[in-house]
């Protein structure tokens, strides 16, 4: 028994050999071109899961750990309203913070892939408020989903061609106001397609236009439908533009088993600490529609402490890996 034992013990799982891959890749670009280890990963805060408390509130928050970046709600739900740019702009500049990016919000009101045309017309018109705000407030992505989050449902077999069809209606004025469309997948338990970077690319392939070319990742639906969060970063490579931070439980970064470390690596990989692409966290809190959170009033010392341990444990994670 014991010689058996012994034989077993050193094979690696499936994960771990993945995980130990891109350890040793990125080893090899620590000893090759060091500098390119230099400039830390921007990291940002996704707000809206803070629900109505004002912006000032939400940037002393973010500006009082050392952050400099956040990720708007997208909260132009109609003409009259969400943030005006210029009031943004203001709050922003009293807290030395910018904007990495949008978060746009799409429900069963605003559906890209509905089969209620007036729903698609209404995700046409939010992003037509929801694109120029985001040039106007310096940020550099806005989010979009494909289909309805809270609707794992499909409809029919046709939601992928309308997505895309509607998606193209909108697609020049991505170009016009130089904001990058990412394309967001999310877990199947939320949405009825799209679910993985591989379907994004499909999904960014069919709409076929420059204006929409990136990718947002978010750890929380990867883990559910990636087969190892690294490879999958890697696999986005170029075209991810932003990955939403949350700990498995959905929870402050470091409260449950992600490997953070793993992740951080695979970021380096692609060089996405250069140029303009964030890391923004998003813990919402486990459940399976995360929309209730946003109207309703928050509990402003749980979302301090939730801001602090991440911000801390990320940032300290990311100082171990690079150090080595």
């Amino acid at each position: 028994g014991g010689d058996m034992l012994m034989s077993c013990v050193y094979k690696k799982q499936n994960f771990e050999e993945k995980n130990a891959l891109i350890l040793k890749k990125f080893n090899e670009l620590r000893d090759k071109a060091p500098e390119k280890l230099k400039e830390p990963l921007k990291l940002s805060w996704s707000n809206w899961g803070f629900g109505m408390e004002s912006l000032e509130d939400s940037c002393a928050r973010l500006s009082g750990v050392g952050l400099k970046y956040i990720e708007l709600h997208g909260n132009h739900y109609g003409p009259d309203l969400g943030y005006g740019a210029e009031d943004t702009m203001a709050v922003l500049r009293r807290y030395d913070m910018k904007v990495s990016g949008v978060c746009g919000m799409f429900s069963a009101h605003n559906d890209l892939s509905s089969n209620a045309p007036h729903q698609r017309q209404a995700a046409v018109d939010y992003l037509r408020r929801t694109i120029p705000f985001t040039a106007a407030v310096g940020g550099h992505y806005l989010l979009v989903v494909p289909g309805a989050v809270g609707r794992p449902v499909a409809y029919d077999a046709n939601e992928f061609d309308r997505s895309v069809e509607t998606l193209r209606i909108v697609a020049d004025l991505f170009v016009q106001h130089s904001v990058r469309a990412a394309i967001e997948p999310i877990r199947a338990d939320e949405v009825s397609f799209i679910h993985t970077v591989a379907d994004a690319k499909k999904y960014i392939a069919a709409v076929n236009h420059p204006g929409v070319s990136s990718i947002n990742g978010d750890l929380y639906h990867m883990q559910s439908g990636e087969s190892h969060l690294g490879t999958a970063i890697l696999d986005a490579g170029e075209m991810l533009v932003n990955l939403h931070l949350a700990d498995s439980n959905r929870r402050a970064l470091g409260e449950g088993s992600l490997d953070i470390d793993t992740v951080i690596r695979a970021l380096y990989l692609i060089g996405y600490n250069q140029g303009n692409r964030f890391v923004s966290a998003e813990p919402l809190g486990p459940g399976g529609d995360p929309y209730v959170a946003m109207n309703g009033k928050p509990d402003k010392k749980d979302l301090d402490e939730l801001v602090k341990k991440t911000v801390t444990y990320f940032r300290e994670r990311e100082n171990i890996v690079v150090q080595g």
